[in-house]
């Protein structure tokens, strides 16, 4: 069993940044991939980034390619996302993801409680 706790969310002027966490706790696995997605009102939840727990290799929506970044610290167990130069579209309800890889890509059977991201025009 995993388990994810978001933290750092909250009102942002657009332009600003934001850095949100995800405390993981519980047995993962090298072969995890790690993972932001966000749900905005009125709207499917959505892929924002992704960060393979082994080799360090991340992926991100063309949304926010550029303006965002995932990384993590193993040894802390944490997952980061730095958002910079944000948009009122980024308005959204952020959750961490957590889950093995596989063939057909990475399946997450994990997620946090999400966190409230809201920017200003």
């Amino acid at each position: 069993q995993v388990q994810l706790v978001e933290s750092g969310g909250g009102l942002v002027q657009a332009g600003g940044s934001l850095r949100l966490s995800c405390a993981v706790s519980g047995r993962t696995s090298n072969n995890y991939a790690m993972a932001w997605f966000r749900q905005a009102p009125g709207k499917e939840r959505e892929f924002t980034a992704r960060l393979n727990w082994n080799d360090g290799r991340t992926y991100y929506a063309d949304s926010v390619k550029g303006r965002f970044t995932i990384s993590g610290d193993n040894a802390k167990n944490m997952v980061y996302l730095q958002m910079n130069s944000l948009e009122p579209e980024d308005t959204a309800v952020y959750y961490c993801a957590a889950g093995l890889r596989t063939f057909r890509g990475p399946q997450y059977d994990y997620w946090g409680q999400g966190t409230q991201v809201t920017v200003s025009s």
